[in-house]
């Protein structure tokens, strides 16, 4: 199937890479302090702000804001100066990372503050801490410790910024709901557009526009997969469709092989 287009306008991005494998990209704390250095010279280069950012073993989160259409060019300072330091340190050679990094545009602050709360719960759900602000390596770690330095590219970010105002913390303490991240999946899903001066997401056509009449079982799938590319989640197409997920995931494989 196509690779979904990388989105380069100037605004909001929710950045993620893993280490190819799945092996660790950061072996002991120098590394993630390496990391921040450079993703914090890049950020001068390219006049990008971080607004969040997790480190975990295996992968990263960042949210970055750019000014210019140059996200792709960032990343790749990113990456690539990481991997030369990485591979210079470990006196290893080949790719670190499993490839291209993954980015979500950003069109609201709604979605902005449940990504905040997805991103500093992921030291938890990895056992790596037991509250938000817990684990170092986080932006929120660092707005909530005294002994923490916020990175330099971060000290403009909306998270430092409106941190104390008023259930914002409170808000960050509560883990997504398995709901709330099903939203988040069809929120990354959808397929963002311009209108006059602003991106917006795109509506999702409602489940019973793919169904709406009687199907073969071979058009039935070619519909599963078609909604499944338009962003709707196997979880809601298994509940409108009275399957089960893993059904979906079988049919999709099934048609994408032919």
């Amino acid at each position: 199937m196509p690779r979904r287009p990388r989105l380069d306008f100037a605004g909001f991005h929710h950045v993620v890479n893993r280490g190819v494998a799945q092996t660790d990209i950061y072996l002991c704390k120098t590394d993630k302090e390496m990391f921040l250095k450079i993703l914090c010279k890049a950020c001068q280069l390219y006049k990008v702000n971080v607004h969040d950012y997790c480190l975990m073993d295996n992968h990263y989160h960042i949210i970055v804001e750019t000014t210019g259409e140059n996200i792709s060019l960032f990343m790749r300072h990113i990456n690539s100066n990481y991997a030369i330091y990485f591979n210079k340190r470990y006196q290893r050679s080949g790719h670190l990372w499993q490839g291209r990094y993954k980015s979500w545009y950003i069109v609201n602050d709604a979605y902005l503050y449940t990504l905040f709360r997805y991103i500093e719960h992921n030291p938890i759900k990895a056992k790596m801490a037991e509250e938000v602000g817990e684990y170092e390596f986080t932006l929120l770690a660092t707005l909530l410790n005294s002994n923490l330095i916020t990175p330099v590219c971060a000290q403009h970010s909306k998270l430092k910024n409106e941190i104390h105002h008023e259930g914002i913390l409170d808000s960050l303490e509560i883990a997504l709901s398995d709901e709330e991240l099903e939203d988040l999946l069809k929120e990354q899903k959808k397929k963002i557009i311009q209108v006059e001066h602003e991106y917006k997401a795109e509506s999702l056509d409602d489940l019973d526009t793919y169904f709406s009449h009687k199907l073969s079982r071979q058009e039935r799938d070619e519909k599963i997969v078609q909604a499944l590319d338009e962003g709707h989640t196997q979880a809601s197409i298994a509940r409108h469709l009275k399957l089960s997920p893993s059904a979906i995931v079988k049919i999709k494989n099934r048609v994408v092989k032919k």
